[in-house]
């Protein structure tokens, strides 16, 4: 694993410890005087514009804003940069009108999945609980693994120290303190994740400042800004499409509706929050063109940080290290408070459980916190789940959503429209290394098919698994 060792592992594990342990005790004495089941999954629905607007930034925005938009913009060009912003940011636009008809049509509710319940049946609702709660788990995996490479890159600390201390810090005063705990804490880490970005950039900017420009890439690397490119269309609508749908299943933006004080509230934390995440996201992915510009065998996950530490600054590699650990605890308490709604609302409908049902949740959340703090502390790479994950929301997505727009898609239309999403889906899904999938490269030969096919793997896997399930809407 490539490594810097710009700051040495004793300063690195003490900052990191550091501000676990501050964001820990903040949730911890904030959510004290707060109790009650209500409280712990949705806020006691009493959160302001300011607190629900931060909270849904900073939960947006995890620690996979320092690698994955860059990355995909060092092959996909600046289709992928457009597709990337506008995919996370979509959902939150589209929560405006869902969230507002859904607070309406379901005042009690607290998940999404109990929704689902509630508007088909049992059946439906175990494939999205599976679906949601997966998804969910792969994410935490991902940030988690994404802040320990980073902090092993600039100083060379083993993933393993890393991993636990965020887990441990973040599950203690999320566990603790639900719903109530995360968004206050996202507050704090919005500010601090906001100046050290600003700083990180002024950095950035000055150490390449004749090369920071569309004019450079262009010079450098026009097909990344050509029509004529194809992965400009292919990648960002893959991106566009992947990212939106499973934003759309997240279980912590749902807290975030029916937390929200009332619906003037909710629309006006949901449009600043896409005004801002568009631009950071993109700026994020525009580092990822200027870096493959300068350098073509730039290795992609590092891209952003490749331009970064162009000139190796001590300093510069704590603000670093600081901006990952609030960006990685601001996600991953959403997510652990999203899992454990999701347990706690849905899990007894499945397991039947006398006891209390809140501490089987946090003891399950807990195990999940062990299986995560091992994969994390392998450094593999999660990006293949991470795209099966999508996959499986993508061919859920437009069946579930459009059924609350209208009466005739009953349950077994819904399951089967969504069956066939995913087999179409999957027949294309690439394999690890993307040069073949099921049907192309395995069942029939590659050269069966267009060459278009073959090279587009991915982008038509995600279009099979969203659009297909329209066909079978109308079936009696």
């Amino acid at each position: 694993m490539e490594q810097i060792n710009i700051l040495n592992q004793s300063t690195a594990i003490l900052l990191t410890l550091g501000l676990s342990i501050v964001f820990a005790i903040l949730g911890i004495f904030y959510s004290k005087k707060y109790k009650g089941l209500s409280n712990y999954l949705v806020a006691n629905r009493s959160i302001g514009t300011f607190s629900l607007t931060t909270s849904l930034i900073s939960s947006a925005l995890g620690a996979w804003i320092l690698f994955g938009p860059a990355s995909a913009a060092t092959w996909g060009g600046v289709g992928a940069v457009i597709g990337y912003a506008l995919g996370t940011a979509f959902p939150l636009f589209i929560l405006i009108y869902l969230g507002q008809k859904f607070r309406k049509l379901y005042p009690k509710a607290k998940t999404l999945i109990e929704v689902i319940r509630l508007r088909f049946g049992q059946k439906l609702f175990k494939l999205i609980l599976f679906l949601s709660i997966f998804y969910m788990s792969i994410f935490l995996i991902a940030e988690v693994t994404a802040v320990s490479i980073l902090i092993n890159y600039i100083s060379g600390v083993d993933l393993w120290i890393t991993a636990l201390i965020v887990i441990a810090s973040s599950f203690i005063y999320t566990l603790y303190g639900g719903l109530r705990a995360s968004i206050f804490t996202d507050n704090i880490q919005f500010i601090v994740f906001g100046l050290l970005l600003l700083f990180a950039f002024k950095y950035l900017i000055s150490f390449n400042f004749n090369e920071f420009n569309f004019t450079f890439i262009n010079i450098n690397k026009p097909n990344l800004l050509s029509f004529n490119y194809l992965p400009n269309f292919t990648a960002g609508l893959t991106f566009f499409i992947a990212v939106a749908a499973t934003n759309l299943f997240h279980q912590g933006n749902w807290q975030r509706i029916y937390a929200a004080k009332d619906n003037k509230v909710l629309k006006k934390s949901l449009l600043i929050s896409f005004m801002v995440i568009v631009p950071i996201v993109f700026m994020m992915g525009f580092t990822g063109l200027i870096a493959v510009s300068k350098n073509s065998n730039v290795t992609p996950d590092l891209a952003f940080f490749s331009l970064l530490f162009k000139e190796q600054s001590h300093f510069l590699s704590i603000i670093i290290v600081a901006l990952a650990i609030a960006l990685t605890v601001s996600s991953i308490d959403t997510l652990i408070n999203a899992i454990s709604s999701l347990i706690i609302v849905d899990g007894n409908r499945i397991i039947k459980f006398k006891g209390d049902y809140l501490k089987l949740s946090k003891f399950i959340i807990i195990l999940l916190g062990i299986i995560t703090f091992f994969v994390a502390s392998k450094g593999l790479s999660i990006l293949y789940l991470f795209l099966l994950a999508d996959l499986l929301c993508c061919a859920a997505v437009l069946t579930v959503f459009y059924s609350f727009y209208t009466k005739s898609l009953n349950e077994n239309n819904a399951y089967i429209s969504i069956g066939i999403g995913l087999f179409a889906g999957l027949l294309f899904f690439p394999s690890p290394d993307f040069s073949k999938s099921i049907l192309i490269g395995f069942i029939f030969s590659i050269d069966t098919f267009p060459l278009f096919l073959s090279q587009s793997l991915l982008f038509t896997s995600f279009l099979a698994a969203t659009f297909l399930p329209i066909v079978t809407w109308k079936i009696k």
